[in-house]
């Protein structure tokens, strides 16, 4: 989280300090006009350069997800790009809308700080001055739809459907809001940094609006697979489904997760695999909750034989350090990258020591048999912690069972506040930052 913040406020900096590289030497006098008209241009292009930024990940690019260090880091990092786009674009819009209340015309309040005489400019420039109108109207037409949709995203009440399906209209909206950027920057910033930085970002960002809207992206990292067996835990709202992969699934590493479409109405959902790889049975399994949405409905919707479409695989949650010993926790269906390490371990025997923490709300016998199984054959000391039977792991609770924990790496999935509660309190006891791993497990 703390990179990810660090990247989020160091994108803005930069892109405010190239702004004001450009304005080296203000416009004299600095007339109230000129003043709402630099405002307006500085808020304009922080949006537009956020918005072009929040674009480029959607891609899901792959060498960008290792840059960030998973895709799950990649579209938290998305999500405070959406939210600075909502606040600078409205930024924007009051600002337009108090140089109005003030008396300057919409017309005059876009027009540039240093006015060029008509017969000075060059061709581009002559293009770019005539865009202005069309891309005035535009950027006002795009405002409103792209506001509403930017808080349907995050309002996380909304079911994941409508939001999957609604976002992609952002692509387009992100179009108008490019040429409306175009149209109106300043002529004499293209020039600028910060004029080659905003149009390096809007053209990255129209090629990713074009490959979404055409529903490119992830298309080469896909794969089909047809369901072989369903192992439904009703009692806890829980379905395993073991899918067949055909040739293009090239394999993944325990603790990844993918994007898989049951059903082409729903769309895609991002799953964690619960599986290892085997290139002989070439099958990977899917561990779902029932979380109020889709996800309930699945145990009734799936059948034996059925194709599914699995796009991946994705994330860096990959057990990979040098510690000599690890501690993984996991909190309810957070537990599935544990079951895939378990399994990977069992496949390729290592001796490094490993504590698994599950913390479970109900006691369940037949997954916790399960469980037991792969943890005795992957060589992992188990320990289970029901919170319906008064057991609440805690940090005080970790160290005092493992006590050579600072020697450990810790490897969490599950609830944020959890996840945060035992985070601070290791690391207040002497674990390194670096040492806490989490998969940020939220598409939204």
């Amino acid at each position: 989280m703390k990179r990810i913040k660090l990247i989020f406020w160091g994108f803005l900096l930069g892109l405010s300090l190239f702004w004001a590289i450009a304005q080296y030497q203000l416009p004299s006098p600095l007339s109230q006009l000129n003043l709402f008209r630099l405002l307006v241009q500085y808020s304009g292009t922080l949006a537009i350069g956020v918005m072009s930024a929040a674009m480029i990940l959607a891609m899901r690019s792959q060498r960008i997800e290792q840059g960030l260090n998973g895709l799950d880091k990649a579209y938290r990092l998305h999500k405070w790009l959406g939210i600075g786009t909502l606040v600078l674009a409205f930024s924007h819009w009051i600002l337009m809308r108090l140089a109005e209340s003030r008396g300057h015309d919409e017309a005059l309040i876009g027009q540039s700080v240093w006015p060029v005489a008509q017969e000075a400019m060059g061709p581009i420039q002559t293009v770019l001055h005539g865009l202005q109108g069309s891309a005035g109207s535009l950027g006002n037409f795009a405002f409103y739809p792209a506001i509403i949709l930017i808080a349907v995203a995050l309002i996380k009440r909304v079911p994941y459907k409508f939001f999957a399906s609604s976002h992609r209209f952002l692509a387009l909206l992100y179009l108008f809001a490019a040429v409306h950027a175009v149209g109106l920057m300043e002529f004499r910033s293209w020039v600028q940094p910060v004029g080659i930085v905003t149009g390096l970002l809007i053209t990255a960002g129209v090629v990713s609006a074009l490959l979404s809207l055409t529903r490119q992206i992830g298309r080469g990292n896909q794969a089909s697979g047809v369901i072989e067996l369903l192992e439904p835990f009703l009692d806890v709202r829980v379905v395993s489904s073991h899918i067949k992969m055909d040739k293009h699934w090239a394999g993944h590493q325990a603790g990844q997760f993918a994007f898989v479409t049951f059903d082409r109405k729903e769309g895609k959902h991002p799953f964690t695999i619960a599986s290892a790889w085997d290139p002989s049975t070439r099958t990977v399994m899917f561990v779902t909750r029932g979380l109020g949405d889709y996800t309930d409905l699945l145990p009734e919707r799936l059948e034996v034989g059925k194709e599914v479409q699995v796009e991946g695989p994705y994330g860096c949650f990959t057990f990979d350090d040098d510690k000599p010993r690890q501690i993984w926790i996991a909190a309810g269906i957070g537990i599935t990258p544990f079951i895939a390490r378990m399994k990977q371990r069992a496949l390729t025997p290592e001796d490094r020591p490993v504590d698994l923490f599950c913390a479970v709300p109900v006691r369940q016998k037949e997954i916790e048999t399960r469980l037991t199984a792969d943890a005795e054959a992957a060589k992992v000391t188990l320990h289970f912690f029901v919170a319906d039977e008064g057991k609440r792991l805690s940090g005080a609770e970790l160290r005092s069972l493992v006590p050579d924990w600072q020697a450990s790496s810790v490897w969490f999935c599950g609830p944020a506040p959890f996840g945060e509660a035992i985070k601070s309190d290791l690391v207040a006891h002497g674990l390194a930052q670096q040492d806490f791993h989490r998969e940020l497990f939220d598409m939204r």
